[in-house]
């Protein structure tokens, strides 16, 4: 059994990439998005859950959120840690409901968000690289254990490169897209 598998490096590389647009969602473009909540985490009933485990997220306006807390014992802490996610955003607090309005960004902020839409991007194209090592690794495996010869692990190390550049191009692209989005060009 070869232990190159190109299917599964190409699955791996896909959810790098997944994941990095995931984390891109998350960031604040001025514009109300409901996965803008994604990274809170309340402590409620003892433990951490994420927010969307207990309050349900809309956005009824373009430049508004609304939180639908479902147990009103839990308003309190979806409030604070909503305003502790380093968001900039201060609900406002109606019943069991929390209104977040999207405030302006700053041009630093924009900066901000800029610069952390890169970190986003940096630690995608490690993990995009890991899984090229990986591949590598295994190819080197493979011809050692006499699966195929050299020539062959050359035309397959070639095939997971131009995997690998094509991947780290998508992550390029949609990272310079977010950040013309955040700072507004």
């Amino acid at each position: 059994m070869p232990a190159y598998d190109k299917a599964d490096l190409q699955r791996r590389m896909t959810g790098a990439v997944d994941a990095f647009r995931h984390d891109l969602g998350g960031l604040r473009t001025g514009r109300a998005s409901t996965t803008l909540l994604d990274p809170v985490v309340v402590t409620v009933y003892g433990s951490q859950m994420p927010l969307n485990q207990v309050a349900t997220v809309s956005a009824p306006e373009p430049r508004m959120l609304s939180v639908q807390v479902w147990d009103k014992s839990n308003v309190g802490p979806v409030d604070k840690a909503i305003r502790s996610a380093g968001l900039g955003l201060n609900p406002i607090t109606d019943g069991t409901t929390l209104r977040l309005p999207i405030p302006d960004l700053t041009e630093e902020r924009r900066k901000e968000l800029a610069k952390l839409a890169n970190q986003y991007a940096e630690k995608a194209r490690i993990a995009v690289r890991n899984v090229r090592r990986d591949g590598m690794d295994s190819l080197k495996v493979d011809e050692k254990k006499n699966v195929f010869g050299e020539d062959e692990r050359k035309r397959h190390e070639t095939d997971l490169q131009k995997l690998t550049d094509t991947t780290i191009a998508d992550l390029d692209a949609t990272a310079a897209a977010k950040e013309k989005e955040i700072l507004g060009k």
